[in-house]
């Protein structure tokens, strides 16, 4: 029994060795088969101790490990890789999100807080609802557009508008010859034209003219445009009749916007309205027209009336009334001049 039981211990040694030997050169092929070791089971003695004082028999388990994570290594995460193409992601970016960063583009449509309108607004082309009242342009521009001369003065201006005609016009003149009185006629250009022997009469009678319009449009409601070629075809027509251009302007109704104001003074015009109005338009009676004029008239007053008129337009109580209005203005000590002199203004421009 010894010597069987050396040889069979031999024998492992030798197995041993050639394990050990084969680990090591090739460290990562798998363990060969453990041989068929049933003949031991002979001596169970001999079987148990096997195990036990041989710790070589470890070696193959430990290797296990290594010839499981080696398949690990190479399982194939690395196409896994590239699956997880973030292709999508630069297809995200042909997505048309990009429209919307051009939308701050949209700041282009700033020009139009520059158009304000526009919204302005700076200009002084005022609309209707932001018009200047009349007694609102006299405090804004009191030097600008007249009413009265100085109420320190005795001097009184009679003024006559919508001449020349043929009815009332050489009536009205007669009178102002009989009493020695020059006055302000203001001549529209579409009647200038076709009465011009008076228009010149009106001149030779030292009687001063000024720019009534064309033909008694509202300037407020003309463009700023419109309104210049009212005023300057009148002042060509009246200076082929009286050899000079008026300086002075009276607007229809006394009308005038503030833009028109301001390019008439430019243009050298002196604007003139009235503080006395005779309402003779209204076809009053001699009387009535008396007592407008004389309880409203002090030293300074410009004196408003009709030398013509619309077609049957009534203005004889103008006519009736002018001799009591100047002879009783005289006995008040009242010196009747043209608006020139009491303004101390030229005629002409």
């Amino acid at each position: 029994m010894k010597k069987h039981a050396i040889a069979v211990l031999s024998y492992g040694m030798a197995l041993s060795l050639l394990l050990c030997s084969c680990s090591s050169s090739t460290p990562k092929a798998a363990p060969p088969s453990m041989p068929d070791m049933s003949f031991m089971e002979q001596s169970n003695s001999a079987a148990e101790a096997q195990p036990q004082s041989n710790p070589r028999t470890i070696a193959p388990t430990e290797q296990r490990p290594l010839a499981n994570t080696t398949p690990i290594v190479q399982s194939t995460p690395v196409p896994e890789a590239p699956a997880a193409t973030p292709a999508p992601a630069p297809q995200a970016a042909p997505v048309v999100p990009q429209p919307a960063a051009e939308q701050p583009a949209m700041p282009k449509v700033k020009p139009k807080t520059n158009v304000p309108p526009a919204s302005h607004p700076a200009k002084v082309t005022t609309s209707q609802s932001q018009r200047l009242t009349l007694s609102q342009l006299v405090k804004k521009y009191p030097d600008l557009l007249r009413l009265k001369g100085s109420s320190n003065s005795k001097s009184v201006a009679l003024t006559f508008d919508d001449a020349p005609d043929e009815t009332y016009t050489p009536q009205v003149l007669d009178i102002l010859k009989k009493h020695h009185v020059r006055a302000t006629f203001f001549l529209l250009g579409v009647q200038a034209v076709k009465h011009p022997a008076i228009v010149k009469r009106i001149a030779n009678e030292g009687h001063v003219i000024g720019n009534h319009s064309y033909n008694h449009k509202l300037f407020t409601k003309l463009s700023d445009d419109v309104f210049r070629l009212q005023i300057q075809n009148t002042q060509k027509e009246l200076h082929k009749l009286i050899g000079y251009s008026p300086r002075l302007l009276r607007p229809p109704y006394g009308e005038i916007s503030e833009s028109q104001l301001i390019w008439a003074s430019d243009q050298g015009f002196t604007i003139v309205n009235w503080n006395v109005d005779s309402l003779d338009w209204k076809q009053l009676g001699a009387s009535q027209v008396s007592a407008n004029i004389l309880n409203h008239t002090h030293g300074g007053s410009i004196i408003l009336q009709h030398s013509g008129g619309g077609p049957g337009q009534n203005l004889s109580g103008t006519v009736k009334a002018l001799p009591n209005v100047i002879q009783t203005l005289k006995d008040r000590g009242y010196n009747l001049v043209t608006l020139p002199d009491l303004l101390q203004v030229p005629k002409d421009k």
